[in-house]
């Protein structure tokens, strides 16, 4: 039952098959069988969680029927915890929901519960770990969330993404993610990291699981994933840090294409133009020069419960003039119309998930730079699974569309995953 996806989970309940109660219930099951390995979750109420499921069951219909929905710890929930993985704010419940959660609770969405996240979404991590082998991170920052889902948890998961965290973690738990355009999904009530690029995303297991939980954050009637798209035409866009994709990568990029080819897609090698380069300085002088000024209140007021990492990140942004900012966030306007000019030519553009598989260990989540170039871009892109590496860790692909074109990308992804 644990095992369905969320839009077959909605259409049994709605048909009467199936009780949100019983799917919870089978969830909360899973959860205490598999989360002292996996360490999803940071905050977990069964009680409240079933009593919610009860109440969806009463109300009937809603977008999102009783579906379970896995809440980022740094995403306000008013009737839990939200901590961010800090101490400073271990055990303290906000006065209200963030738009996203207040959202699916209209869709009629259970929300079962916080999964960890690294502190305040950035670099210090939470215990989670890859379920595919716990010798290995989930990725970051949006680790419990990828893992909960992967590992049959729940079948949606809210993520936040400001360089790679919800791409890079859903690819090295082989589930799908989905960034959507910069702007879309409402970020009130998520704790702010940097307001240029912070980005709610989603992660679930299906296609058409992202789709649903699109309609019900946007507060729309879920637009279905188009199945009947003509052969799309793709951009195969190494990225100027192709030489530091681990070789697996490369070679699944490169396998992935001619594939596509082979099914009668149309594949057109893409590069940047040459000013764009070195687009991921400017990513870092923006993210930088905001977040230590967003994170004024814990430097102040609690400088010794704020992570040496995330500390000395701070310290070195001290660094960055206002004159720097201003010129990133010039180029990062000039890259963004950059690349909403190569979808002149293509329909969407493929490019690595992340550097390669999932790293040895809790302490690194990763290298976000192949999606950090995309959350500064403000383009949809979304992560599939494709595959394995040498280490027999889930590898994931990349597509990336024009802004506030989501739809039309979530079915060419569908088109290029009914093809590998």
């Amino acid at each position: 039952m644990r095992a369905l996806s969320a839009s077959e989970a909605a259409a049994a309940i709605e048909a009467g098959t199936l009780t949100s109660e019983k799917l919870v219930q089978a969830c909360l099951d899973r959860i205490a069988e598999r989360d002292g390995t996996v360490k999803a979750w940071v905050h977990l109420d069964p009680a409240l969680a079933l009593k919610q499921a009860r109440a969806a069951d009463a109300a009937k219909g809603g977008v999102l029927r009783g579906i379970p929905v896995g809440v980022k710890d740094i995403i306000d929930t008013y009737d839990m915890p939200t901590g961010h993985n800090s101490p400073i704010f271990e055990g303290k419940v906000p006065f209200g929901d963030a738009a996203c959660v207040a959202l699916c609770r209209t869709a009629n969405a259970v929300i079962l519960g916080k999964t960890v996240t690294t502190e305040f979404a950035n670099r210090h991590p939470g215990p989670t770990t890859n379920p595919h082998d716990p010798a290995h991170t989930p990725g970051g920052s949006s680790s419990g969330s990828a893992a909960a889902v992967a590992d049959g948890h729940v079948p949606l998961a809210f993520g936040t993404q400001t360089g790679g965290s919800v791409i890079r973690p859903a690819a090295y738990c082989g589930v799908i993610g989905y960034k959507p355009t910069f702007g879309d999904f409402s970020r009130v009530g998520i704790k702010m990291q940097c307001h240029s690029v912070d980005t709610l995303g989603l992660m679930a297991r299906t296609l058409d699981d992202i789709a649903l939980f699109r309609g019900a954050v946007l507060a729309l009637p879920p637009v279905p994933v188009a199945r009947d798209v003509a052969a799309p035409r793709i951009g195969f866009l190494r990225t100027p840090i192709w030489d530091e994709a681990e070789d697996d990568t490369k070679a699944l990029l490169e396998k992935t294409a001619a594939q596509l080819s082979a099914a009668g897609a149309t594949v057109l090698d893409m590069a940047f133009g040459r000013a764009f380069n070195d687009i991921l300085d400017d990513h870092g002088a923006i993210t930088g020069w905001e977040s230590r000024r967003n994170y004024a209140d814990e430097r102040l007021r609690n400088p010794d419960k704020v992570s040496a990492e995330l500390m000395a990140i701070l310290t070195r942004s001290e660094s960055i003039s206002l004159e720097r900012y201003v010129a990133a966030q010039r180029k990062a306007v000039a890259f963004r119309e950059h690349v909403d000019s190569l979808f002149d030519k293509v329909d969407v553009l493929l490019c690595p998930s992340a550097p390669g598989e999932a790293p040895k260990g809790q302490e690194f989540t990763g290298d976000p730079r192949f999606n950090s170039i995309w959350t500064l871009a403000g383009t949809p892109c979304v992560t599939l699974p494709a595959g394995t590496g040498d280490m027999g860790l889930p590898l994931g692909i990349q597509l990336v569309g024009l802004r506030h074109e989501d739809d039309r990308l979530l079915g060419t992804a569908a088109w290029v995953a009914a093809r590998l």
